[in-house]
């Protein structure tokens, strides 16, 4: 099958005519006004607007609109009128040799991999786009006003973007937030932990996407929740711990009122805090009555949670939060917690480590291959008490150099910690 058949093309924006299907845009999507992804460009003003905001290059679908060479051939529509698509797989008209077995989807084509260095600096200034959008989404529905999940898609694709580029940046920097960013970012956080697990469990581009958006909006439900309890530092009386409980329903309340919102979204929002053994809230649901996804998002909800600093205590070091929920039974689904922890690393990136020469090292990337040996940077002696020059190591490599336990951070209050390895210009832009 010749390249001329696929569906999908990537074009120059000003390549783009009247009567093409737009399916994506490339680049950021706070850059431009076009909060819908995929549409017929039948609007001379859409045109111009594409031209003009910033986008260099967008995806057609030529199954749903002319193709580049109809363009060519002089096809073009005049205002209004209906596009009639070349052909769809199996159907009358189809190109030859595009039939249903052997259609391609109808996705760009994944990202490639990209070093976590790399992907560090891109996530950065995602997170702190992705900051100012979930804040404006959060004070709309406290301002009652309905939510359109629509115009949420775009930002759950450069997340889910970014993850695939590198899965262990963005999940690993959104972990560094504040406590006053806390209700914004944690939901930023549990989108890309989600779109991280459905990669790890084999859902497709499309499934993993939803499982993202569906993070995004789990917790839209604290937007009714009084500031005074949601940000209180001291520890809630059972009064306001009944308030808090509130917010799964609350949230789908939302939701059922929202445009554009999914069953899953709906169904994670109201039961992410379920547990297997029925004794989670609201609906106290147990076993098989808990959908995938809902399970998927108690586990990321609760890792990001207990891993981030909070009002009322700081957050634990990610290879103890990992070692810790192992031990919670009755809490987590068995097979997707496992899921979850080869998507992070039995020592996550930023876990302090205790090499086996006596140094300490904090973890700077996974090893797929070998998940207990990561790479890492030993910084400390432990033998001398005093630091060493930085060096990196490849556990995977390195035979002689092996992690022999994580360290609690606590122990040693080194305050450049998280700058070590993601480095202080990365955490600086995503503020």
């Amino acid at each position: 099958m010749g390249a001329r058949n696929l569906p999908l093309k990537k074009i120059p924006v000003t390549d783009l005519r009247m009567g093409m299907h737009v399916h994506a845009l490339e680049g950021d999507w706070m850059a431009h006004s076009f909060w819908k992804t995929r549409f017929l460009l039948r609007d001379a003003a859409d045109m111009r607007r594409l031209r003009d905001c910033g986008v260099r290059e967008v995806w057609i679908d030529t199954s749903r609109g002319i193709d580049v060479r109809e363009r060519e051939a002089g096809v073009s529509l005049k205002p209004g009128e209906a596009v009639v698509p070349a052909g769809r797989p199996g159907q009358a008209g189809a190109p030859p040799g595009l039939t249903t077995d052997n259609a391609v989807p109808s996705t760009p084509p994944p990202p490639e991999r990209t070093s976590m260095r790399e992907e560090l600096q891109r996530a950065a200034a995602l997170c702190s786009r992705s900051r100012e959008a979930v804040n404006s989404m959060f004070n709309e529905a406290r301002l009652g006003h309905a939510l359109d999940a629509e115009r949420c898609k775009p930002l759950v694709n450069d997340i889910a973007q970014s993850v695939l580029r590198n899965p262990g940046a963005l999940v690993s920097l959104a972990r560094l937030k504040t406590a006053d960013d806390y209700s914004y970012m944690h939901s930023v956080a549990v989108c890309a932990l989600m779109v991280a697990l459905g990669r790890q469990m084999g859902l497709d581009e499309e499934a993993c996407r939803e499982a993202g958006l569906a993070g995004l909006l789990h917790d839209l439900g604290k937007a009714a929740v009084p500031l005074d309890i949601l940000n209180k530092p001291g520890k809630l009386t059972d009064a306001e711990f009944a308030v808090i409980r509130e917010h799964p329903q609350r949230g789908w309340e939302m939701l059922q009122e929202a445009q554009g919102a999914s069953a899953a979204a709906m169904d994670v929002c109201l039961h992410h805090h379920e547990r297997t053994d029925g004794r989670g809230y609201p609906h106290k649901l147990s076993g098989d009555k808990l959908s995938t996804l809902a399970r998927m998002g108690a586990v990321c909800d609760v890792y990001d949670a207990i891993t981030s600093n909070r009002p009322y205590k700081a957050g634990w070091d990610p290879a103890e939060s990992i070692a810790r929920m192992a031990s919670w039974q009755g809490q987590f689904d068995d097979a997707v917690f496992r899921s979850f922890v080869r998507s992070l690393g039995i020592y996550p990136n930023g876990a302090l480590v205790r090499l086996a020469s006596g140094r300490l090292a904090v973890v700077m990337a996974q090893n797929p291959q070998v998940m207990t040996s990561p790479l890492v940077k030993a910084f400390y002696d432990t033998t001398t008490e005093m630091p060493i020059s930085p060096r990196l190591v490849d556990l995977a490599r390195d035979t002689s150099e092996r992690i022999v336990d994580r360290e609690p951070p606590g122990r040693w209050n080194f305050p450049h910690l998280d700058a070590m390895w993601a480095g202080e210009d990365v955490i600086a832009r995503s503020k």
